[in-house]
């Protein structure tokens, strides 16, 4: 057991000794739980608003929500933000698959419920755009990404992009903090 805490770690807790390492192996499936249901609900919920804007939307005119501060506007993106890279769309597939299996691996490893759930957010995300970039026209690993929420002057994105950049901010936050993953706090 001793082996298996100095690869996964645990979390410091206050007065901890060998006999509470077993309570807390639960503590952490139930982050992996966390991590993946998040996961799975942006991913749904990405792939579901996509197919509701390709059926309803693509080809149609923009809709206004509110005003033309904030528009719904279905374009096909074969590049990153704003369009940026439109050549290298099977880069940001590897891209997009790597972080899949970085946080996969990561996932060993977590205690921290606000961890699991910006990683869950990421997960979500890069899956959502993964799917389009292998299944949309033009072809395997090269189609375009479906977006349609477009802010008036800045670019048009979907909800996937919308997770990806919660679950970073959210790591940010709670790398600044000091919150690892495995849910050790640093105090620098």
């Amino acid at each position: 057991m001793a082996e298996a805490e100095s690869v996964i770690g645990t979390p410091d807790v206050e007065g901890a000794d060998e006999q509470a390492a077993p309570a807390e192996q639960p503590k952490g499936k139930r982050k992996i739980a966390v991590l993946f249901t998040v996961a799975v609900v942006a991913y749904l919920l990405d792939l579901g608003s996509k197919m509701l804007v390709v059926a309803r939307l693509e080809h149609h005119e923009p809709i206004e929500v509110i005003g033309d501060l904030l528009q719904l506007n279905a374009i096909r993106n074969a590049g990153a933000a704003f369009g940026i890279g439109e050549a290298f769309t099977v880069i940001f597939t590897i891209i997009a698959a790597t972080v899949i299996v970085v946080i996969a691996r990561l996932a060993r490893k977590l205690y921290s419920l606000p961890w699991a759930i910006a990683l869950g957010l990421l997960l979500g995300g890069a899956l959502g755009n993964l799917t389009d970039r292998i299944f949309r026209s033009p072809g395997i690993f090269e189609g375009a990404v479906v977006d349609f929420i477009a802010p008036k002057g800045f670019a048009v994105f979907n909800l996937a992009d919308s997770a990806i950049v919660c679950g970073g901010i959210l790591i940010v936050i709670l790398s600044f903090r000091g919150l690892d993953p495995d849910g050790t706090v640093h105090k620098d």
